[in-house]
C-alpha cells in the first residue's frame, strides 16, 4: 500500500491533498497514510444531507433502500480483497480481518434481508395491532414509525473500522437517514477505503454517506432535534459527548456502546474432565487472542471456581503458549498486534496498575517473541493472564487493558460468582458455561440485569455456537451502566431506533389509510372479481370479499373428527357438553377454519400461487350444531418482494378474516398470509 493523504467524502466531493497526521503500521511501524490538513465545513456538510440526500432518500421507501443494501453488499463482497490487503495495516490476521470485512458485509446482507421481510413498500411502518378506543368500534388507536427527517452521526472505534461502521449505517440508511460517519483515526485508512468503493458502486443517492477523516469541530452545534448520534469507544469519551450542551438542549438521542469489563463464569457443576470445561478454555482463550483481545466484547474477568483456578490457569498458559504471534503475513501467525503504538502503550500501562494486586501468571516475560520481519517497531502484545485471589477487591472490575488481557477471579459458591460478575457495572456481553440448566435459569434474573447479551455454553450449543464476542445482526449489541446504555443491531429494533414513533387516533377508515393495513371496522372495497383472480399489483388493501353461507350438521362434526382423529368431549359427548360452560356440542375450532377456507378460496389455478401462514387465530364464540357461518375476506396489508431468478416475480399479500354467525357474531378471527405472482410484462 503505498503512502497516501487520505480524503473526506463531504457534499459530494473528496476534500484533502494537504497531508498532516502519519498513520503507522501496527505491524513494522511504517508510514501507510496520513490524515489531511484541511479543515472541513461542517455547515456545508450538513446542508447537503439535510437539503440534497434527505429528500432523496425519502423519495425511496424501506424496500427500496432494502434492495440497494443488497446490491451494495454483493458489490463490497466481490471486492474484499482490497480491504483485506489494507486492512493488516491494523495488525490483523485474516480472520480478524474476516470478522471486520466481511462481518460488515454479512450486516449489510442481514439488514437487506429484513427490510424485504418486515417492512412495508413505504415510509410509514405500523406497529400494530390497533386499539379499539370507543365500545363500538368507530375510533380506535395504534402507532406508527416514520423516518426521522435527520441525519445521523456514526463516530466509531479503532478496533472495526469497517464492521463498525456498516452495522450502523445499514439500519439507518433502511430508516431513511443520511449518515456522516467519522472513523477512528489511527485505522481510518481502512474506512476511507471501504466508502471509496461505496462511492464507486453508484448504488447510493447522493449525500446517504459522507465521511469524517480528522475531527468534528464545530458539527455538535449544528445538530437539530431530529438527528441522532452513535457512538462507539471508551465510557469516558462517551459520558463527554453525551454531555453535550447542544445535545442535551435539543433532547437529540445519543446511543453509546462503550468498552465494557465482560467476563465468562465456569460453573461450580463444571469439572475438568467435561466437555464444557475445555469449551471454556477455548472461548477465553479465543476472546484473549482474536483482533489481540482489541474488541469491546472481550473477556476482561474469568471467573473460576476457587478449588479450579489451579486446572483453569494451566490449561489457559498452555494454549495461550501455542498462540504464535507476529506479523500476520508470516505462515502459522494466530495472533497480531495492537493497533497503534499508542495503543501498546496504554495496555502496557493497565497491566502494570493491575499486576499491583494481582499475580502475573503468563506475560511477555515468558518468552515473548514475535515472528516477523520488523516487527521490532510494531505494536505487539504478549497474551497476559493474571490472577486476583481478593476477587471482590481486584482492580479487574473497573479497570481495563484493552488487549490480550484477562484476570482469573476464583469465587467460593454460585451466588458469589454472579455477584461478582455485577462488579463491573454494566457488560455488553457474559458467557455463563454449565451443563445444569438449573444454574442457567438461576443465573438469569442477576446476570440480565447487568448485561446485554449472555451466551449460555454448553457442549450441545457448542455445536453451533458463534462465541462470546460475536454480536450478531437480529440479537441487541449493547448493555447497561458502563457499557454505555444503548442498544445497536437487534434486527428491526435498530432500525426503528431512527425512526419515530406517533400515536394515531381516529376511525378504523382513516386509520386504515395511515398505516396503509386495513383495520377491521373500516372501509371495504367490495371486489367484483374474486381477490384471489387478481394479481399482485392489482389487489389494493381493503378489497373485500363477503362470502355465501354454510351451515354446521352433525355429520360435519362426525366426519372433521373422523379425519383428524379429535375426538374431544366437546364435540362428542352429549352429556358433557352440556355440563360445560357452552351448554351444548360444538364443532371443532380447526373445523371451523376449514369449513371458512372452503368458503372463501377460488379452487381454479391463478395468481394465488400459495398459502404462507396464518397468523393471530383466535377463536371468539363457539359454533353449534345448526349454525350458519359466513366469513369475510379483505387485503389487509401487502408486503413487496424482490425478484429472485429461481421464483416467479411475486409478493405476499395478507388477508384478514372474520367468520361471524347468523346473529352477527364473530366466530373466528385470524390473518392469512398468500404468496401472489406478479403481472408479467408485455
Amino acid at each position: 500500500m503505498a503512502v497516501s493523504t487520505l480524503q473526506s467524502y463531504i457534499a459530494g466531493r473528496w476534500v484533502g491533498a494537504q497531508a498532516a497526521k502519519p498513520l503507522a503500521s501496527a505491524i513494522n511501524g511504517h508510514v501507510v497514510a496520513h490524515t489531511h490538513e484541511e479543515a472541513l465545513d461542517f455547515a456545508e456538510a450538513m446542508s447537503f444531507a439535510r437539503g440534497t440526500a434527505l429528500p432523496g432518500l425519502l423519495r425511496t421507501h424501506f424496500q427500496d433502500r432494502a434492495r440497494v443494501l443488497k446490491a451494495l453488499a454483493a458489490y463490497l463482497l466481490e471486492r474484499k480483497e482490497q480491504l483485506y490487503a489494507i486492512s493488516a495495516h491494523t495488525g490483523a490476521t485474516r480472520s480478524d480481518s474476516w470478522i471486520d470485512i466481511e462481518g460488515g458485509i454479512g450486516t449489510l446482507f442481514a439488514y437487506a434481508s429484513i427490510g424485504g421481510k418486515d417492512l412495508p413498500s413505504s415510509n410509514v411502518l405500523h406497529e400494530g395491532p390497533a386499539m379499539r378506543l370507543g365500545a363500538n368500534n368507530h375510533f380506535i388507536g395504534s402507532h406508527v414509525l416514520v423516518p426521522k427527517r435527520g441525519v445521523a452521526l456514526h463516530i466509531n472505534a479503532f478496533n472495526f473500522p469497517m464492521w463498525g461502521m456498516l452495522e450502523k449505517f445499514a439500519p439507518s440508511f433502511l430508516a431513511g437517514m443520511p449518515c456522516l460517519v467519522k472513523p477512528a483515526t489511527s485505522t481510518s485508512y481502512v474506512a476511507e477505503a471501504c466508502v471509496r468503493l461505496i462511492v464507486d458502486s453508484g448504488l447510493l443517492p447522493a449525500g446517504a454517506l459522507q465521511l469524517i477523516i480528522g475531527g468534528t469541530g464545530d458539527l455538535f452545534e449544528r445538530l437539530d432535534e431530529a438527528d441522532v448520534v452513535t457512538f462507539t469507544g471508551s465510557a469516558d469519551t462517551a459520558l463527554m459527548l453525551k454531555a453535550h450542551p447542544n445535545l442535551l438542549k435539543k433532547s437529540i438521542p445519543f446511543n453509546a456502546e462503550a468498552d465494557s469489563l465482560n467476563c465468562a463464569i465456569l460453573a461450580p457443576d463444571v469439572t475438568p474432565d467435561d466437555p464444557e470445561f475445555d469449551l471454556f478454555i477455548k472461548e477465553v482463550a479465543r476472546e484473549m487472542t482474536a483482533k489481540a483481545g482489541q474488541k469491546c466484547t472481550a473477556i476482561r474477568r474469568t471467573l473460576v471456581p476457587r478449588h479450579l483456578t489451579d486446572a483453569v490457569a494451566t490449561a489457559l498458559k498452555a494454549r495461550l503458549g501455542k498462540t504464535v504471534v507476529g506479523d500476520p503475513a508470516v505462515e502459522g501467525v494466530r495472533m497480531g498486534a495492537l493497533a497503534s503504538k499508542a495503543q501498546q502503550a496504554d495496555v502496557a500501562e493497565r497491566v502494570a496498575q493491575l499486576a499491583k494486586n494481582c499475580e502475573l501468571l503468563l506475560s511477555e516475560r515468558d518468552g515473548f517473541a514475535p515472528k516477523g520481519e520488523g516487527v521490532s517497531d510494531g505494536a505487539f502484545f504478549a497474551p497476559t493472564l493474571l490472577l486476583a485471589r481478593n476477587s471482590a477487591a481486584s482492580d479487574a472490575h473497573h479497570l481495563e487493558a484493552f488487549g490480550p488481557v484477562t484476570t482469573l477471579l476464583p469465587y467460593g459458591d454460585f451466588e458469589e460468582a454472579l455477584h461478582l460478575a455485577t462488579l463491573g457495572r454494566g457488560s455488553l456481553v457474559g458467557t455463563l458455561c454449565t451443563k445444569t440448566p438449573a444454574l442457567a435459569a438461576q443465573a438469569v434474573p442477576t446476570f440480565a440485569a447487568w448485561h446485554g447479551r449472555m451466551l449460555v455454553l454448553d457442549r450441545e450449543a457448542a455445536l453451533e455456537n458463534t462465541g462470546h464476542g460475536s454480536p450478531l445482526p437480529k440479537l441487541k449489541h449493547g448493555g447497561p451502566g458502563r457499557a454505555g446504555g444503548g442498544e445497536e443491531l437487534g434486527g428491526l429494533r435498530a432500525v426503528k431506533h431512527y425512526l419515530q414513533r406517533c400515536a394515531v387516533q381516529g376511525s378504523p377508515t382513516m386509520i386504515s389509510a395511515i398505516t396503509g393495513e386495513y383495520q377491521r371496522g373500516g372501509a371495504v372495497t367490495e371486489s367484483d372479481i374474486h381477490p384471489f383472480r387478481r394479481y399482485f399489483e392489482d389487489v389494493e388493501v381493503g378489497m373485500s370479499l363477503l362470502t355465501h353461507r354454510r351451515t354446521v350438521g352433525e355429520a360435519d362434526i362426525v366426519a372433521f373428527g373422523g379425519l383428524s382423529g379429535d375426538y374431544f368431549y366437546m364435540h362428542f359427548d352429549e352429556v358433557a357438553a352440556k355440563a360445560s360452560p357452552f351448554g351444548q356440542r360444538i364443532a371443532h375450532g380447526y373445523f371451523v377454519l376449514s369449513a371458512a377456507a372452503g368458503l372463501f378460496v377460488s379452487p381454479a389455478p391463478g395468481p394465488v400461487l400459495a398459502n404462507y401462514g396464518l397468523e393471530n387465530l383466535r377463536f371468539v364464540t363457539p359454533v353449534a350444531i345448526g349454525d350458519t357461518i359466513q366469513a369475510r375476506l379483505t387485503a389487509k396489508r401487502k408486503i413487496d418482494r424482490p425478484p429472485r431468478d429461481d421464483q416467479p416475480a411475486q409478493g405476499v399479500i395478507g388477508w384478514d378474516v372474520a367468520v361471524t354467525n347468523q346473529r352477527g357474531e364473530l366466530c373466528a378471527s385470524y390473518e392469512i398470509l398468500t404468496l401472489v405472482a406478479k403481472r408479467v410484462a408485455g
